[in-house]
């Protein structure tokens, strides 16, 4: 147990106790974050049907998508297992109509079985030891006719980032993914477009949209700082990012998984 890395979980997840500044700052703090927020703001509303149903926010972080789901009338269950994560999002979203569980992944089918007609799950699985196993464990909490919005690191975006800053041996030794140890934010378990299909139809779920998010920025020499070049460069990430082959260099790419409506008996 001593030699266990830091920041791990008993169960081999990354978890950010200790990290919330360094995660703000490194995510929220910079244009990246920004562009991915405004790109999410276009995106869920066409891949995803929302009318108002409840929803589970799986590994809610800071808060920001949840926040942006109660703002369109959803009553939403964040769930995060950082203490430290979960008490800003609770000062973030002060006064809304919000339910916080601090609960790993793992526990949610005890603690918030549903099932769901909507879930979110929005780069949580690329810090998870077992990833498979957790997408089993949202597909079984999700309700017939429930849609899953997932959100994964990209393991074939990290491998052209590592070739384009010359990390050339890393990248041909496929030695891609973060230790979980110190304080770097290098995901352990970034994933394929393949993984995340094979997973989904094992159980049960069907890809119905699939986008890239920032399918341009994380590959430019200097991140633009003029107002009309960010401007720009938005425009471009929206005009591309689900259009083939780009959306599959995205940094991340989102999903909409949707469980059959159990047939008529």
């Amino acid at each position: 147990m001593r030699d266990r890395p830091s920041y791990l979980s008993p169960a081999g997840d990354r978890h950010f106790d200790g990290l919330a500044d360094k995660f703000s700052e490194s995510l929220y703090g910079a244009f990246r974050g920004e562009l991915r927020l405004a790109l999410l703001d276009r995106l869920l509303p066409e891949m995803l049907e929302l009318h108002g149903q409840p929803v589970l926010e799986v590994g809610g972080g800071l808060g920001q998508l949840a926040g942006w789901l109660v703002e369109r009338g959803h009553a939403v269950t964040l769930t995060e297992p950082s203490a430290e994560m979960l008490d800003r999002a609770r000062s973030r979203l002060e006064g809304q109509p919000l339910t916080c569980l601090q609960a790993s992944l793992q526990a949610l089918p005890s603690l918030a079985p549903g099932p769901w007609p909507l879930i979110t799950c929005h780069a949580v699985l690329e810090w998870m030891g077992e990833p498979r196993a957790a997408l089993a464990t949202l597909a079984g909490l999700l309700a017939p006719g429930g849609q899953l919005s997932l959100m994964v690191f990209n393991r074939d975006a990290l491998r052209l980032s590592n070739v384009i800053k010359g990390n050339l041996e890393k990248a041909l030794a496929d030695r891609l993914e973060g230790q979980g140890r110190r304080r770097r934010l290098t995901p352990m378990s970034p994933l394929t477009h393949d993984q995340v299909v094979t997973w989904a139809a094992e159980n049960g779920l069907a890809v119905t949209a699939v986008a890239g998010v920032r399918v341009f920025l994380d590959y430019l020499r200097c991140a633009p700082e003029e107002a009309a070049d960010r401007q720009a460069l938005l425009e471009l990430e929206w005009r591309y990012c689900r259009v083939d082959p780009h959306w599959r260099l995205g940094r991340y790419l989102l999903y909409t998984l949707t469980r059959p409506e159990e047939p008529a008996s």
